[in-house]
C-alpha cells in the first residue's frame, strides 16, 4: 500500500459519514484515429441534490483509478487521460461536514497532503491528462483540473469557484499555487480573493474560458463527445494549446497588494484565511510548485484548527440547510395560489418590490399610489430596470416585453385589486398611516387575499386591529436593496392564521429569499440588535468619545461597514425612528440620540462627507453636536456594544422572538451582511466568553461553530 492510500485510509475513520465519490474508468477510441483514451468519471451515485465532494475515502477511489491508468499510460495502452462529472456537477471539492469533525491538527495536515499527492499525480502521468468541467465545479474540484495538462469547460457551467477563503480556508490542493502560474497573479486574485470575498461570486463557463482557466468552451448539448474530439485534435498536434507566460514582476506585487486592500475592505484584518491565501500566491511568483503546495498544507492545517473555519462552516450550513427548511413554518399544503399581486405604494423601496415579484413570480404586478406622477415614477423605473437587465443580456427581448406588460399602475385601489391575491403596502412608516391603507384594502380584496406589510418596526397586531379579517395579516419585511439582500422576516401577528403564514412563506420561496419566522415584537430581529449595539456607539458619542473613536470600535470583528457608515446607509431619518419604536417598547435600554435627533432635525441625510476620499465627519453635522466629557476608548466602546448585543439576543430568545439562537445569526448574515467568519454573531459571543459573563450561559452547544478545546 502506498503511503498517500495509508495517510487517506487513516484520515477516513475521521470521516464516519462521508458520501463516498467513485472514480470510474472507461475506455473509449478517440474520433480521427487519436488513440485509446481513458476517461475517469466522478460520481458519488446520487442525482444532482447530493453534488460530488471528496472526502478520504473519494480521494483514495481516485487514487486506485489513478493507479490504473497510470500503467495502462506507461504499458503503452492509451494516449491520455479525461476527468469528468456526472450530470451537471463536476465536483464540489472538500467533504465539508467531514472537515468540521477534524479534531487534532495531524488530521487536518493529512487532509491537505493527501489532496495534493492524489491530484499531483494527475500532472505526474506520462500521457497528456484533461479535464472536462462539465458541472459545478468549485474548491477541490477546480483544483483537481488545474492539475491536468489541458482543460475544457461547457457554456451552461454557472457554478465555478474556489471559495474557501469565503469560508475560512484557502484553495490548498493547488489552487493559491497553480492558477496564479496558470494565468497570473492578478486574475488569481480576482477569483481567489475578491470573488470569494465578495459574497462567494461566481464564475460561469465563459468566463472562466475568457480568464484562460480553461483552454477551450463548448455548448453543453455535446460537451462531453466536443471535448473528446477537442482532445484528438490536441494529441494528434492539429491544435496546439499556447498559454502566455504570466508578468512574474511587478506587477505580481501589484496584484498581491491588491488582494490585500480587498481584504482589509472587507474583514479589516479580522480572519486569517484571505491573508494566507495572499502570502501563498505572493510566494509562488518564482513558479516553485512544490514550495506553494507545502504552505497550502501548512495554512489548511492551521485554518481548520482554527475558530474562523468553524464559524463559516458553521454560517455555510446555516444558508444552505436551515434557510431552506424555515423553523416553524406551517405546513406548505395550507398556501393558497397567488395569482397576482398588489403594491400599496409607488416609491423606491415598492418598486423594487414590484421588479421582484414579476420576475420571481411571474404574474401581474400592479402598484397604487396617491397621484398619477407618483405611480408613473414608480413603474417608469421597474421599466428602466428592465430595459437594464436586457441590455445585460440577463433576460431576451420577449422575456422584458412580457415582464413590462405585468407590472401597471393605478390610482383606483378597488379596481387594481379586486382579483389580488397577495397586497402588500410599503408607504410611510406611520402605524395611523398603515392601518388607514390596510382599512382600505379589507373594503376591495378578495376575501382571500394576503394583506402583507413590509414594516421594519411596528407592531403588526396593532395594524391589524379593528380589520373584520386580521388573520390574514402577516409581516413581510425585506431588506434594502431588496435584489440583493437574501433575508425576508416573516412576521407572524397574533391572530395571523396558518393558511396565511404557509402562503407568505410559498411566496418567499418563489422569490427565492431565506425567510425566517420571527414573532410580531418591536422591530423583529435585525433592526433590534442593529439599533442596540448603534444605540451603544452613539451613546458613548454622546458622552464626548471622539465620532471616529467610537466607530471603529467595532472594526476587529471584520463587520461589512463600520457603525457610523451603516448608518448613514439606513439614513439618519429612519434610524431615529426605529430608535425611537424601541425606546416606546423597552424604555431601560434604547437610547434616543439627541444628537442624532439634531441630525435629523436639521435634514442633514448623512453624517460622513466624502470629500477627501475617505468618511470625515460633516463639519456641519459635528456643529451640531452637544456632548459630555466622557472618553471611552475603542476597547470600552467595544466591550459596551457586544454586552448590550448578548443581552438583546438573550432577551429576545428568551422572549421567544425566533425559536433558536441559529435564526438570529442567519438573520444577520442574510439581512445585514454579517460576515461567515463571525458565524452571525452569537458563536462569537460564545467564544469570547461574552455570554457566559452576561447571561451565565452560552447561545449554542458546546462545540458548535468553535474550535475543540
Amino acid at each position: 500500500m502506498s503511503s498517500t492510500a495509508e495517510l487517506l485510509r487513516e484520515a477516513a475513520g475521521v470521516f464516519p459519514d462521508e458520501v463516498v465519490t467513485e472514480a470510474r474508468v472507461r475506455h473509449l477510441d478517440l474520433p480521427h484515429g487519436a488513440g485509446r483514451f481513458a476517461l475517469i468519471t466522478l460520481d458519488n451515485g446520487f442525482d444532482h441534490t447530493k453534488p460530488t465532494t471528496f472526502g478520504p475515502q473519494s480521494l483514495a477511489n481516485l487514487d486506485a483509478a489513478i493507479d490504473q491508468v497510470a500503467a495502462e499510460a506507461d504499458a503503452g495502452e492509451i494516449v491520455g487521460v479525461g476527468v469528468t462529472g456526472k450530470p451537471f456537477i463536476f465536483a464540489v471539492g472538500a467533504d465539508l461536514k467531514g472537515v468540521e469533525r477534524l479534531r487534532r491538527r495531524a488530521d487536518a495536515l493529512a487532509i491537505g497532503v493527501g489532496g495534493h499527492d492524489v491530484f499531483r499525480r494527475l500532472a505526474g502521468l506520462s500521457v497528456p491528462t484533461f479535464a472536462f468541467y462539465n458541472g459545478a465545479a468549485m474548491g477541490g474540484g477546480v483544483e483537481a483540473g488545474l492539475h491536468c495538462t489541458y482543460r475544457t469547460v461547457s457554456q451552461s457551467v454557472t457554478a465555478f469557484a474556489l471559495p474557501e477563503v469565503f469560508l475560512g480556508l484557502v484553495p490548498g490542493w493547488g489552487g493559491c499555487t497553480l492558477l496564479p502560474n496558470l494565468i497570473g497573479a492578478d486574475r488569481a486574485v480576482t477569483v481567489i480573493i475578491e470573488n470569494a470575498l465578495n459574497q462567494n461570486r461566481m464564475l460561469s463557463g465563459p468566463k472562466v474560458y475568457e480568464l484562460g482557466i480553461a483552454d477551450a468552451l463548448f455548448e453543453a448539448a455535446d460537451f462531453l463527445e466536443q471535448s473528446l474530439t477537442w482532445a484528438s485534435a490536441v494529441l494528434r498536434g492539429e491544435i496546439e494549446v499556447s498559454r502566455p507566460d504570466p508578468d512574474r514582476g511587478e506587477a505580481w506585487d501589484r496584484a498581491v497588494a491588491r488582494g490585500r486592500g480587498i481584504a482589509d475592505e472587507k474583514v479589516h484584518g479580522a480572519a486569517p484565511a484571505a491573508y494566507r491565501a495572499l502570502d501563498i500566491i505572493a510566494q509562488v511568483r518564482n513558479g516553485d510548485l512544490r514550495e506553494g503546495f507545502a504552505a497550502e498544507d501548512e495554512a489548511l492545517a492551521d485554518l481548520i484548527m482554527g475558530d474562523e473555519l468553524r464559524s463559516g462552516l458553521y454560517a455555510f450550513n446555516l444558508v444552505q440547510r436551515r434557510a431552506k427548511r424555515p423553523a416553524g413554518a406551517p405546513d406548505k399544503s395550507l398556501a393558497r395560489p397567488v395569482a397576482k399581486v398588489g403594491i400599496v405604494g409607488a416609491g423606491l423601496m415598492a418598486s423594487q418590490l414590484a421588479l421582484l415579484f414579476a420576475r420571481r413570480l411571474e404574474v401581474p404586478v400592479v402598484l397604487t399610489d396617491i397621484d398619477q406622477a407618483r405611480v408613473d415614477k414608480g413603474v417608469g423605473w421597474v421599466h428602466e430596470q428592465i430595459d437594464f437587465l436586457l441590455l445585460k443580456g440577463r433576460i431576451n427581448q420577449d422575456k422584458a416585453n412580457r415582464l413590462k406588460a405585468a407590472v401597471t399602475g393605478s390610482l383606483d385601489k378597488a379596481e387594481a385589486f379586486a382579483d389580488a391575491d397577495f397586497v402588500i403596502e410599503a408607504v410611510f412608516e406611520e402605524l395611523g398611516v398603515k392601518r388607514q391603507v390596510f382599512g382600505e384594502l379589507e373594503a376591495v380584496v378578495p376575501e382571500h387575499a394576503i394583506l402583507a406589510t413590509n414594516t421594519s418596526s411596528l407592531s403588526v397586531t396593532e395594524m391589524a386591529a379593528g380589520l373584520k379579517h386580521p388573520e390574514r395579516v402577516v409581516g413581510f419585511h425585506f431588506f434594502n436593496p431588496v435584489a440583493v439582500l437574501p433575508l425576508l422576516e416573516i412576521v407572524r401577528a397574533e391572530r395571523t392564521d396558518d393558511a396565511s403564514l404557509a402562503t407568505a412563506f410559498a411566496v418567499a420561496k418563489k422569490l427565492k429569499k431565506s425567510a425566517v419566522l420571527v414573532k410580531d415584537a418591536p422591530a423583529f430581529v435585525v433592526n433590534r440588535i442593529l439599533t442596540r449595539f448603534m444605540g451603544e456607539v452613539l451613546g458613548a458619542i454622546d458622552e464626548g468619545t471622539p465620532v471616529e473613536v467610537a466607530d471603529r470600535a467595532l472594526a476587529p470583528l471584520g463587520l461589512p461597514m463600520s457603525p457610523i457608515v451603516l448608518l448613514d446607509l439606513v439614513g439618519p431619518a429612519v434610524a431615529h425612528h426605529v430608535a425611537g419604536t424601541l425606546s416606546e417598547a423597552f424604555p431601560d435600554r434604547f437610547r434616543v440620540s439627541a444628537n442624532l435627533g439634531r441630525v435629523v432635525a436639521a435634514g442633514k441625510r448623512t453624517l460622513y462627507v466624502h470629500d477627501s476620499g475617505k468618511p470625515e465627519l460633516d463639519p456641519e453635522v459635528a456643529a451640531l453636536f452637544e456632548v459630555g466629557t466622557r472618553v471611552l476608548t475603542e476597547e470600552q466602546v467595544r466591550a459596551r456594544a457586544l454586552d448590550a448585543i448578548a443581552e438583546e439576543i438573550g432577551l429576545m430568545l428568551d422572549e421567544g422572538v425566533v425559536a433558536e439562537a441559529q435564526d438570529i445569526d442567519l438573520c444577520l448574515i442574510t439581512g445585514a451582511g454579517w460576515p461567515f467568519h463571525l458565524g452571525g454573531i452569537t458563536p462569537y459571543l460564545d467564544r469570547e466568553g461574552i455570554t457566559q459573563r452576561v447571561l451565565g450561559r452560552r447561545f449554542l452547544a458546546a462545540g458548535v461553530a468553535s474550535v475543540p478545546e
